[in-house]
């Protein structure tokens, strides 16, 4: 016999019952969710406009802003305005100004300015995401390397692209690097190599931190001119080298200490596995590798940033993954490392020290 179909009045009665058992007030969290990428966009779109540079320079009314950014008068209001709902602008009698973080690290013409990544996220990687279903159906990236190639081959290859990307590094770096600078024991120790190191963001904050050490950035060959430009910024050139290589081709300096950060989860778990025992190699006797990374909690539960960051290297890698912090241990002591320690970082991040 088949089942007499319910009518729509008795669904939505037992609906409504449900709801009250639940103490569910409605779907407002679920849609929050889904509509989220409309804040984010429009975030974004303030950063790729320079807007925040702009207003590091004095507040000004809507029409100044809009006329500064070259904007159309339909929308320019209700995107400003949405700015000031999310708090990052301001707006007291009629002049709009940045947030005090914002004035911090949105400005581009301050040190401290992290946008590169945003710019980055802006440009390149928005896209990628409106793809993350197809990726998850076909297990393959979908950024340039979607119909062959390598990120990496892509990226270097175009001097615009590897700036733009070193930018983002050095952004998504810099608070590790502080933390790093302040939390590692530096003082049995004088020297380093930032493997994978970029623009050198790890390298000068080391250096700045912590007089007596030397060291630099082990990379590929175009990141050289980028990562002198960057040094000397600081001052820092003579303490800080770069060594030209591939850490799959060649072998890794030498050095009391060697740091990998936001490498791993590029690549997939023989790699990783194959960079920990490289690693472990070159480091003498007492010596350190520092893994920091977004990694995700030991449960998989509370880390979200992570999460979404293994998914990012699903888009972006042909096997990366991002991975726990008892992975990395076990990682680090199947290569040799007679111990470790994790310490958290500022958040999402955590390094994992191996002790040799």
């Amino acid at each position: 016999m088949t089942e007499p179909q319910k009518s729509p009045h008795s669904l939505g009665r037992r609906l409504a019952a449900a709801l009250r058992r639940r103490s569910l007030l409605g779907p407002g969290r679920l849609l929050q969710l889904g509509t989220s990428f409309w804040a984010s966009r429009a975030f974004l779109s303030a950063v790729e406009l320079g807007l925040f540079s702009v207003l590091a320079r004095g507040p000004l009314t809507e029409r100044q802003l809009r006329e500064a950014l070259g904007l159309h008068e339909r929308g320019a209001r209700d995107f400003f305005d949405a700015l000031v709902a999310m708090g990052v602008l301001k707006r007291r009698r009629g002049l709009y100004a940045n947030a005090a973080d914002v004035e911090v690290f949105l400005d581009a013409a301050k040190p401290t300015y992290i946008g590169g990544l945003l710019e980055m996220m802006a440009t390149r990687q928005y896209g990628f995401w409106a793809q993350l279903t197809e990726g998850l159906r076909t297990g393959r990236p979908q950024n340039e390397t979607k119909h062959g190639g390598d990120l990496f081959d892509a990226l270097y290859a175009n001097p615009v692209h590897l700036r733009t990307f070193l930018a983002a590094m050095s952004s998504i770096s810099l608070g590790a690097a502080r933390g790093i600078a302040r939390k590692f024991p530096w003082k049995r120790y004088h020297s380093f190599w930032d493997v994978g190191g970029a623009q050198g963001s790890m390298s000068a904050q080391l250096a700045l931190a912590h007089a007596h050490l030397t060291g630099g950035v082990f990379d590929l060959p175009p990141v050289q001119p980028l990562f002198e430009t960057y040094v000397r910024s600081f001052g820092l050139e003579r303490r800080l080298r770069f060594q030209a290589g591939d850490f799959f081709r060649d072998p890794l300096p030498a050095a009391d200490v060697l740091i990998m950060g936001h490498v791993l989860h590029d690549w997939d778990l023989e790699q990783k596995r194959y960079l920990v025992r490289q690693a472990y190699e070159a480091l003498p006797a007492g010596g350190a590798l520092i893994v920091y990374e977004a990694m995700i909690d030991n449960e998989r539960r509370r880390n979200l940033p992570g999460l979404l960051m293994s998914l990012n290297m699903l888009l972006e890698t042909a096997g990366g993954f991002d991975f726990t912090i008892a992975d990395c241990q076990r990682w680090l002591k199947d290569a040799g490392f007679g111990r470790t320690r994790a310490l958290a970082l500022n958040r999402p991040d955590t390094m994992v020290i191996g002790f040799k």
